[in-house]
């Protein structure tokens, strides 16, 4: 079983990363799982040397650039990972496989920014109408960024239980 913290503090320093444009649910569930990712789809579209962008900023940033281009994989060498499953619980297996990530769920990030999240106000809950109206036994957080309140609720379970029964953990 997967712990369900929900918290606003980071976790230990680790492998940060960027992803492809084509790895943007393997960018959130890498989020949902505490890692610093950054994604291309937050650079503008269109430019033709993407690719050595994401190579650079790999470097510059000291992240692992995650991408399903074998070309950009090869180009990258150390500073970069093929991945090669399609489907995305088999991606975060095969980044356990190689030891660059471990099983569990931090939600200590947005998963559409990629901030930290901080323990929630009491009246950015109340202003969020897609908060529950019950809230005994929540935790909640929020995305400074984003303004979007995040808590330990159904859609948290639901990843934390497919994180857990899906992968082989180190």
């Amino acid at each position: 079983m997967l712990p369900k913290p929900l918290h606003s503090t980071p976790p230990c320093p680790e492998t940060r990363f960027i992803a492809d444009r084509m790895l943007g649910t393997l960018t959130r569930y890498l989020r949902f799982m505490g890692y610093d990712t950054t994604s291309a789809n937050g650079l503008a579209e269109g430019n033709r040397k993407e690719d050595t962008l994401l190579l650079m900023l790999a470097v510059q940033e000291h992240r692992v650039l995650l991408t399903r281009d074998a070309e950009l994989a090869r180009r990258g060498r150390e500073y970069a990972v093929l991945i090669v499953p399609d489907e995305v619980m088999d991606q975060v297996q095969q980044l356990i496989d190689i030891g660059l990530v471990e099983r569990r769920l931090a939600m200590s990030r947005c998963s559409l920014c990629n901030a930290l999240l901080r323990e929630a106000r009491e009246e950015e809950i109340a202003g969020t109408d897609y908060a529950p109206r019950e809230r005994a036994g929540f935790v909640f957080c929020w995305c400074e960024h984003c303004k979007k309140l995040y808590w330990n609720g159904s859609h948290g379970r639901n990843i934390g239980e497919r994180i857990g029964r899906a992968l082989r953990g180190r």
